[in-house]
């Protein structure tokens, strides 16, 4: 049988996985400088935990997991001949797979409650897998990198995590991005001022495909989701919202100044944004975005989604928002939260395009020592293991094999030193090492080996 891996899927290299860890570990230390402390929850869920909270288009991406044994003995002849997935599926599977870190952390907090000092800061990096359709960007199994702050519902939260994104992506040197920002609240009370306020669910899901299907997509899929022609018509504004954010914030309140909840994520809004100018960012930029959605149902404040430098071609590196009650679904009320993620795999993609990967993010082993026997490789052993004492990372080749093999070797692996120790270096107690790039030789003791390396 070939080998394969799942659609959706992939292996990664040594070098891959060296330039992943130098994303993951640039994120984690900026978590952490800003008070977030590390949890994980488990790769998979109780079904119930995760269906119903993302919305009918999310429910379908939800990998579910079949139950263990002769899982088809608990569908009854009547629900089998109905050949309905929904009513099937509760009945043979019990778990899934996780589709994001949010919801089981929302379950977390619930179940730790009483061992939580609120407000509480977390963050996880973590896997999660959805059933979607795979293309450049976007994969069935990728890692998130959430931060969320549970117990307040204060806006210096918002104002925190797009200090947060600025200090991430300035530390990987990436410029050009933006953070685009809006509000359920303004989305709620747009729907209010149309008359569509019963379709708001409808309404925010196809909004936020516009920068997919474009604005007659957008309008074709309101039309099919019961939106009259009269509320897409009143909403024609939010196409064509141009203008500096000062511009926009009072067109706005000219659009929802019939709706109270609209105005109030206005000025939630218009004080995050004052705030953020005030302490100014070093990287990214805030565009005020009011056709920005956010798909997913729990959202309720202020939303973000990070767009990647203009000059490469990629969807959403980074998003989250406020969501006032996710605990609630769970028994615990009145515990509003507001986290962000980023996009771990579509950085990496950003950084490889834009040649920002450092040049020595996937350097591993510093030196290799030839082998050339048996009293010779445990000579040289004896001298790794006190390279190895100083943090210097050194290995021998494994098998006394021609020198031009083992020199091949050292080349393809990207080792720049290589040490040959014969029967004179052994009497002279010294080592011969070899600079790769130049072709240069020196012999030295180890000591001086130690220190010419480090």
């Amino acid at each position: 049988m070939k080998p394969s891996i799942p659609k959706g899927t992939r292996d990664f290299s040594p070098v891959e996985v060296a330039k992943r860890q130098y994303i993951i570990n640039t994120i984690q230390s900026k978590f952490e400088l800003f008070g977030f402390q590390p949890i994980e929850t488990p790769s998979f869920e109780n079904s119930d935990t995760l269906m119903g909270k993302y919305g009918e288009e999310g429910d379908r991406l939800i990998f579910k997991i079949l139950n263990s044994g002769d899982f088809l003995k608990k569908v009854d002849d009547t629900t089998y001949s109905t050949k309905d997935s929904v009513q099937i599926t509760s009945k043979i599977s019990e778990k899934a797979l996780r589709y994001d870190l949010t919801v089981p952390f929302a379950r977390y907090v619930v179940q730790h409650q009483n061992e939580i000092e609120f407000p509480f800061k977390r963050y996880q990096i973590q896997p999660v897998w959805r059933a979607d359709r795979p293309q450049k960007g976007r994969f069935r199994e990728f890692y998130q990198c959430d931060a969320d702050v549970v117990g307040s519902d204060s806006l210096w939260q918002e104002i925190e995590f797009i200090k947060l994104y600025d200090a991430v992506f300035s530390a990987l040197n990436l410029s050009g991005v933006t953070v685009k920002i809006n509000n359920r609240k303004i989305l709620s009370g747009i729907a209010e001022v149309i008359g569509a306020s019963d379709k708001l669910i409808d309404f925010t899901v196809a909004l936020d495909k516009l920068d997919k299907i474009g604005e007659d997509g957008v309008k074709n899929e309101m039309l099919g989701k019961g939106i009259t022609e009269e509320a897409i018509a009143k909403m024609q504004p939010l196409f064509d919202f141009s203008g500096d954010t000062n511009e926009k914030i009072e067109k706005l309140k000219a659009l929802l100044h019939a709706s109270n909840e609209g105005l109030k994520g206005v000025e939630e809004l218009q004080f995050i944004i004052q705030m953020v100018n005030e302490l100014s960012l070093t990287t990214v930029a805030i565009d005020l975005d009011v056709t920005l959605a956010r798909g997913l149902n729990y959202y309720t404040g202020a939303i973000f989604e990070v767009a990647a430098p203009q000059e490469v071609a990629m969807g959403s590196i980074g998003g989250g928002g406020r969501y006032d009650d996710l605990t609630g679904i769970f028994g615990l009320k009145n515990m509003s939260g507001v986290g962000i993620s980023f996009g771990l795999d579509r950085i990496y993609l950003v950084l490889e395009e834009l040649n920002l990967f450092p040049d020595t993010v996937a350097d591993t082993t510093k030196v290799l020592f030839i082998n050339f026997g048996e009293k010779e490789s445990l000579y040289c052993m004896k001298g790794i293991y006190q390279l190895r004492n100083s943090d210097i990372v050194a290995e021998l080749y494994p098998d006394a094999a021609k020198m031009k093999k083992q020199m091949t070797y050292a080349n393809r692996r990207n080792i720049p030193y290589v040490v040959l120790a014969g029967t004179k270096e052994m009497n002279e107690n010294t080592f011969t090492v070899k600079t790769m790039e130049t072709g240069e030789q020196q012999e030295m003791n180890i000591e001086q080996l130690s220190k010419y390396l480090s």
